[in-house]
């Protein structure tokens, strides 16, 4: 039995899923999802993730388990990531791991055992208190002048994890950037190959993620937006990419082309923020469908060496 996994990672509408369902088929492989919003239920189209035509008959796994309220860490996607692998390869097949949710590969590939930190609910509470008076924006300012990584990557909705952020600085007097770098990498568990999917003109891949916007909205991401809107509150899935956008549409705030435009700008930034955390992985082959020939025949091989 071998310990081997393949990534196959990238921005979002980069071709990561045809990619992944086309070689599994070819190497007896099953999909380990690592993306951090088609782990939730209820917003299948806004999280791109996919239909039963598009999986071909191949299993995929970690998807749409989760409820919306539901909290859910990085360490969390590891544990279960982990246990899921190994099922995988006992059953005698390869795991390959697809996804764009950087922190989630990097730490599955690092075998990173994360330190914990205490909940403090009256702190929390507070600082929840001060995200509703104050709002994101100026919560990422601020928290900009003690962790600027982390005020870089999260979301201006994302309360959850901004609060963590100031619960983390308060209680321990380190940022979460520090407290990510003290967290103890053990031996890698598994042996990687790691496929990335990008465009070498990046305006080919931001093209793709405006056709991706139109075709969500003709699947109907309107009427799933709706759902959470009714039922939202202010942490991380109910603000996911692609359905808060929509908010202001449904508030009289913009007209619904200007909504769209606005999912098709956040979108495009979100995808430049994973191509800047993932060029940072020395590791990661990189497969450009608009400058090498064939991506498919040539992952196929590279996977193939690595598997012999």
């Amino acid at each position: 039995m071998t310990n081997k996994v393949i990534f196959v990672v990238g921005p979002t509408a980069s071709g990561k899923t045809d990619l992944s369902v086309k070689l599994s088929k070819e190497i007896g492989g099953e999909i380990v999802s690592a993306d951090s919003m088609q782990i939730y239920k209820g917003i299948h189209i806004a999280s791109a993730a996919p239909d039963i035509e598009e999986m071909s008959g191949i299993p995929h796994h970690l998807m749409e388990f989760l409820d919306l309220n539901e909290q859910f860490s990085v360490a969390d996607y590891v544990k279960i990531a982990r246990e899921k692998i190994k099922e995988i390869i006992g059953r005698g097949n390869i795991p390959i791991v697809v996804g764009g949710t950087g922190l989630y590969i990097s730490a599955l590939i690092e075998n990173t055992e994360f330190v914990s930190v205490r909940t403090d609910e009256t702190l929390r509470k507070k600082l929840e208190e001060e995200f509703d008076t104050l709002g994101g924006e100026e919560m990422l300012n601020r928290l900009a002048k003690f962790d600027p990584q982390s005020a870089e990557r999260l979301n201006v909705g994302d309360k959850r994890r901004i609060v963590r952020c100031f619960e983390i600085f308060e209680t321990t007097g380190k940022s979460k950037t520090n407290q990510n770098e003290l967290s103890h990498r053990n031996p890698p568990e598994f042996e990687s190959l790691v496929l990335g999917i990008t465009y070498k003109d990046r305006e080919k891949l931001y093209d793709r993620i405006n056709r991706r916007v139109d075709i969500m909205l003709q699947k109907g991401l309107l009427e799933e937006a709706k759902t959470t809107y009714k039922n939202r509150n202010n942490n991380g899935a109910f603000q996911a990419i692609g359905h808060k956008e929509l908010y202001g549409y449904f508030e009289g705030e913009h007209s619904l082309e200007e909504a769209a435009e606005l999912l098709k700008q956040q979108t495009r930034r979100y995808a430049k923020r994973q191509l800047t955390w993932f060029r940072k992985n020395e590791s990661i082959i990189w497969l450009y469908p608009d400058g090498d020939d064939d991506i498919f025949k040539i992952a196929k091989t590279l996977a193939e060496e690595f598997l012999n």
